[in-house]
């Protein structure tokens, strides 16, 4: 199993660029920076900035379109895809981008003094905003998955026997298979 997911919250170094290809196709690019800041041993506060390079399509490119600009803050949710090419001297040069899942463009709150940002003044800006796809909840049976007269497992509910308990492959806590989600 391998997971490829990347959270990300910082702002818009350039307006995104809106490509529209065959059948009304968006795609939409920009530069994001995200910062962090601590102090050295010499007491010095250092700034570090990494930059990104965001890439969404269709709606969430059109809603970016809309409601994105150099400057606004961004909450991204995506992947990590690196792609390469061949430039016009004959090298393989490569590029690492964020295939954007999940945009919100958040939005200063009003009476904020400028210069003294934090990320409680920012909100949610108003709007059409993409559904964030969650995984569902895990299986809980209700009462009507669970077997009368059958023991009470003695070993912790991990799915490993206890001491003097033979390991069972079947479904835990009185299951019945046709119960389980998958």
């Amino acid at each position: 199993m391998s997971i490829n997911k990347v959270l990300l919250l910082g702002n818009v170094g350039k307006d995104p660029v809106v490509r529209y290809f065959d059948k009304g196709v968006a795609k939409a690019t920009f530069p994001m920076a995200t910062s962090e800041t601590y102090t050295n041993q010499q007491g010095e506060t250092i700034t570090s900035t990494e930059w990104h390079n965001i890439v969404l399509w269709r709606a969430l490119a059109e809603v970016a379109e809309k409601s994105v600009k150099k400057g606004t803050q961004v909450y991204v949710v995506g992947k990590i895809k690196t792609r390469s090419y061949v430039d016009k001297d004959g090298n393989n040069k490569y590029i690492t981008e964020i295939l954007a899942d999940t945009m919100m463009a958040m939005e200063k709150r009003p009476g904020t003094v400028q210069g003294e940002d934090s990320p409680s003044d920012y909100q949610k800006k108003p709007g059409p905003a993409p559904e964030i796809n969650e995984p569902a909840p895990p299986y809980q049976p209700g009462a009507e998955g669970v077997k009368k007269n059958q023991p009470e497992r003695t070993s912790p509910d991990n799915g490993f026997p206890g001491p003097g308990e033979a390991f069972n492959s079947g479904p835990l806590n009185g299951q019945n298979e046709d119960d389980l989600p998958f």
